[in-house]
């Protein structure tokens, strides 16, 4: 096996079609469809099964994919160790998250210890960065969560430590001149028959609006936080959405924060127990939790 064919490989895993695997690396197409057909033939098993809807792994790639993410960080660590290199540790966040927290993170951090450098990789999927920090592709990374274990906001999750180092108070927001505005105390039966704005399914707040309101309110998908709020502020419709996304439009007025009772969710930081010894990890974990 060459370290190039498993970076190929797993590009392939993340990208699931050989196209998109190819656009990624920058390389052609015929050239990761050969990487993958000569680490086949070494290993003398299958890794992919080739479908119409793109690249599925078998049991023995399934295998070799527990396999080669470590295989890929030792060789980037003994390089590092080799050259001098300044280790460079690999923080994912999602994006609605990122830009606010993020840089308290980072700024702790740098304040502590400035001779570590992180690499922010924010992504709109929960799915890809939990296995990304399970393949040991990232070191760590930053998600919305609640309950006592990892996943219980409604997503499945491979088993990592986690911590929760901050709150991340929810805010049902509408219109200002919207009917339920005024009321001492608003309820899931008030909700029904209203229009809930959403963000793509497997949005932390979308799963959150499905644990506490419930089906009684139409889903309408607008976008992302900002196209949420945007919508609400025109009428058409009620959002579920971060404190901090929302509170300058609430003391504008032209949103207003209806009585409605929403837990907060946890900003949760994960990883693998068996990296914690990767060189600058425990600065972030600490950093992160000060």
């Amino acid at each position: 096996m060459e370290l190039r064919q498993l970076r190929t490989f797993e590009a392939v895993v993340r990208h699931r079609t050989v196209t998109d695997a190819a656009n990624a690396l920058g390389m052609a197409p015929s050239s990761v469809s050969e990487q993958i057909r000569s680490l086949e033939t070494s290993l003398g098993v299958a890794l992919f099964e080739r479908t119409a809807r793109g690249m599925r792994l078998t049991d023995a790639g399934e295998r070799l994919l527990s396999w080669s993410g470590r295989l890929l960080e030792q060789a980037e660590q003994a390089r590092r160790d080799v050259t001098g290199e300044q280790r460079e540790l690999r923080l994912g966040a999602l994006e609605t998250i990122a830009a606010v927290y993020v840089p308290r993170v980072l700024a702790r951090l740098a304040e502590r210890h400035p001779d570590t450098r992180v690499d922010v990789r924010p992504t709109v999927r929960r799915d890809e960065l939990l296995s990304d920090v399970a393949a040991g592709r990232l070191e760590a990374a930053l998600l919305l969560d609640t309950g006592e274990a990892l996943g219980q906001l409604g997503f499945t999750a491979p088993p990592l430590t986690f911590l929760d180092i901050d709150t991340v108070p929810l805010v049902l927001v509408a219109a200002a001149g919207h009917r339920l505005v005024g009321r001492a105390r608003v309820t899931r039966e008030d909700l029904a028959g209203e229009r809930l704005l959403t963000n793509v399914p497997g949005c932390s707040f979308l799963m959150a609006a499905d644990k506490i309101i419930g089906a009684g309110p139409e889903r309408v998908r607008a976008g992302g936080v900002s196209v949420m709020r945007a919508w609400a502020e025109q009428g058409l419709g009620v959002a579920l959405l971060p404190e901090f996304a929302v509170s300058a439009a609430v003391e504008s007025g032209t949103l207003a924060a209806l009585p409605f009772f929403a837990p907060t969710l946890s900003l949760r930081l994960v990883w693998r127990d068996d990296r914690e010894d990767v060189p600058g990890l425990r600065d972030v974990l600490y950093a992160a939790s000060a």
